[in-house]
């Protein structure tokens, strides 16, 4: 019956219905490498003793990732500029414990461990020679560049991250979810609107909402003092948004306590810009770029010299025999 009524559509509307259906994945990149980081013991290396235990324990996520979901497209989003100085110009305290060393007219370098960093460029040079398309803008954190490839989407998409801040692009009408790592890539929490409404009492949209209230140190947020998760969450439900809760600040008959009355109203600069600093951008400019996931490797030999080189052995191989199937 598939093949029948789709032989009854014109042959041009048949390549829009299968555009609009392909599956797209999109990694965080840092996020996963960082997990491989510590998740792979860092006697794993190269022939000349350099630790690649990310670099492998990436592959080895990718691999997976893709016989798990068997994703039509794929993009490893990365971090061009993880601390924006537009987001610190509004919040100061934006990520600045993770400040390694500041750079005044560039992008300050951020806190990696030593045996990391490293990995970095042999990361981005393996998955350039895959052919697996690798997206970082100017200005931006992966996180902007995977909103704005999620909100330029016709079909489903994946978005993989150990980032909680991307559960506010959950939307189930247009098949945007999150899957979360619990333990590796084999054990993924699949967030959609019924997990986040069971989890926080919020939607996607109303989770940036949570998030800014609730403040969130690993970032440099600081929140509205007093006003943890759960109050965060309770007022969300009593007052629907964070305008709504902003205007029962100046509604005498509100049923906010006198705390939180007072706390609200002193923290109001700050909840005046937090929601463009906490909410991901859906219009960064992306490069024209092949998403689709490649079957072959881009540049063969330049992949048989970075696996002699780095050892990438079995986690190559995997990677390889997959993206071929």
């Amino acid at each position: 019956m598939r093949n029948a009524a789709a032989l009854s559509v014109p042959c041009g509307m048949m390549r829009d219905v299968t555009q609009r259906t392909r599956r797209l994945m999109l990694l965080d990149t840092a996020s996963l490498y960082f997990r491989a980081y510590f998740g792979v013991p860092d006697s794993v290396k190269a022939p000349d003793g350099t630790p690649v235990n990310a670099v492998r324990g990436l592959l080895d996520f990718i691999t997976r990732l893709v016989q798990d979901h068997r994703p039509d497209d794929l993009v490893a989003c990365m971090d061009a500029d993880w601390r924006p100085h537009w987001r610190v110009e509004l919040i100061p305290s934006y990520k600045a414990h993770r400040v390694a060393e500041e750079v005044p007219q560039g992008a300050d370098a951020e806190e990696i461990p030593d045996t990391l960093s490293p990995q970095v460029p042999v990361i981005e040079a393996v998955l350039d020679a895959l052919g697996i398309a690798r997206v970082g803008v100017e200005a931006y954190e992966a996180d902007d560049v995977i909103g704005t490839f999620a909100a330029r989407a016709t079909g489903p998409v994946d978005i993989v991250t150990g980032d909680r801040d991307l559960y506010q692009l959950v939307d189930d009408e247009r098949g945007i979810r999150v899957l979360y790592p619990l333990k590796g890539v084999g054990t993924l929490q699949t967030t959609d609107e019924a997990w986040l409404r069971e989890k926080y009492g919020v939607d996607g949209p109303g989770y940036v909402d949570l998030a800014l209230l609730r403040g969130d140190p690993s970032d440099g947020l600081p929140g509205v003092p007093g006003i943890g998760e759960k109050t965060a969450a309770k007022l969300l439900d009593a007052f629907g948004d964070l305008a709504g809760i902003m205007a029962a600040v100046d509604d005498p008959k509100s049923k906010l306590t006198p705390s939180q009355r007072r706390r609200l109203d002193e923290s109001r600069a700050y909840v005046a810009v937090a929601p463009k600093v906490v909410r991901v951008a859906g219009d960064v400019p992306l490069p024209d770029v092949d998403t689709a996931l490649p079957r072959e490797p881009r540049d063969p030999a330049a992949l048989d010299d970075l696996a002699a080189r780095w050892g990438l052995g079995g986690s190559l191989q995997r990677l390889l025999s997959t993206l071929h199937t």
